[in-house]
């Protein structure tokens, strides 16, 4: 079994994730946190080692990129896909999480069949 691991603030799209996630087959665990203060904690401290990483980058208290920045700085996370997971499809933001060593961006689509899609493309390539 994988293991997803979604930094998401927003309720709603943890659930929409999750469900789109189900979708695509039950070979995925997903577990999520709310901030990415928490998310660093639990990467950091070895409990958690995610397939991959989906990241929103509109967070409060720390932004999706300095987290994504700090992700990278993690030696055991350095071929981990990190797929950012946000509203935004702003070019400079593409630019920016490419540079910063994100592996795809993703805007969150307003239908689950689209998420599923996109994530059946994303995790079984």
């Amino acid at each position: 079994m994988k293991t997803c691991f979604l930094i998401d603030d927003d309720e709603d799209d943890r659930e929409i994730f999750q469900l789109a996630l189900m979708d695509v087959g039950g070979q995925f665990d997903c577990i999520t946190a709310d901030n990415c203060r928490e998310a660093l904690q639990q990467l950091r401290n070895g409990a958690l080692n995610p397939d991959y990483i989906f990241l929103d980058l509109n967070m409060p208290v720390l932004s999706g990129k300095d987290c994504l920045a700090e992700i990278r700085k993690m030696a055991r996370f350095n071929q981990t896909p990190v797929l950012i997971y946000t509203t935004s499809a702003d070019k400079r933001d593409k630019d920016e999480i490419a540079r910063l060593g994100g592996t795809a961006f993703i805007t969150k689509p307003n239908r689950v069949s689209a998420l599923t899609e996109i994530l059946k493309q994303v995790l079984t390539a």
